[in-house]
């Protein structure tokens, strides 16, 4: 199920919308980032790294959304780390009684059945001036910013040259903004930037969902993202081809129009009467 993509750093690619698993080998373990997403998936990686001798050691959560603070309990009981906005988002989702009810609404209905939940969101926040994941393998820097979802943290795994980029650089997915944020599209910009602050340093890049890219391709990538954003934010039409008729996921252009009109109906909102 595993790909090596740098040394001592492997990927497994979900089906469901290309979502990657990152293994991060240390001296006792592995850091595991954004398991998924099926239970017969997490039990299937959770047997390779038995196989390989590589028990999970810690685990980190990009961010909140549900298909990134997934767990097995072949996992073990290693704790689960996030950034402390993070944690407290997931923890005030998880504080409502109806809370597996939520997450089931936004389920793709071909894996629900599949999705275990028992150990979702168990996620343990970060002081917020943590500036690497605490455990005993390759330095891991956090670099915390507001795009997507609060507390999104995309993480440096500085020896490797690795940058595990969560929900943002994808090659089959258009940005998707933090629409309950307050300034969205300059918080995207803002995380862009850092990206690019970073990018002398990186060989490989990994986003939750899509390819794998070269050092070649993460610039490009940033600069894909900057124009699609810098698009909304000119009231333009973005030249995308994620969202175009050629985008690799048919539902991609309908969610594209959907963050259209939620702009515009925040920008109706904030004109002075």
């Amino acid at each position: 199920m595993l790909k090596e993509v740098a040394e001592g750093v492997l990927v497994h690619e979900s089906e469901f919308i290309q979502s990657n698993s990152v293994v991060v080998q240390g001296r006792d373990g592995v850091l595991l980032i954004d398991p998924g997403i099926t239970g017969d998936e997490m039990a299937a990686l959770a047997n390779d790294l038995r196989e390989l001798g590589q028990p999970v050691v810690a685990g980190f959560s990009t961010h909140s959304d549900w298909d990134h603070v997934l767990w097995h309990a072949n996992f073990g009981d290693a704790p689960r780390y996030g950034t402390a906005r993070c944690a407290a988002s997931i923890q005030d989702l998880l504080s409502n009684a109806d809370w597996k009810a939520r997450i089931a609404e936004g389920l793709p209905p071909e894996y629900a059945e599949e999705i275990p939940m028992d150990l979702l969101g168990l996620i343990t926040g970060l002081p917020a001036e943590a500036a690497q994941i605490p455990w005993d393998g390759p330095r891991v820097r956090i670099i915390e910013h507001q795009a997507h979802a609060p507390g999104h943290a995309a993480l440096l795994i500085e020896e490797r040259g690795v940058l595990v980029a969560g929900d943002m650089l994808s090659d089959i997915l258009m940005p998707f903004l933090d629409l309950e944020a307050a300034d969205p599209l300059e918080d995207y910009l803002v995380a862009l930037r850092l990206f690019e602050s970073v990018a002398d340093d990186v060989d490989a890049v990994i986003p939750g969902h899509g390819s794998v890219g070269g050092a070649e391709q993460l610039r490009p990538r940033i600069r894909q993202d900057r124009a699609y954003v810098q698009a909304l934010l000119d009231g333009g039409v973005p030249d995308d081809p994620r969202v175009g008729p050629s985008a690799t996921l048919d539902w991609l252009p309908d969610v594209h129009r959907w963050q259209l009109q939620r702009l515009a109906q925040r920008e109706r909102n904030e004109m002075p009467e």
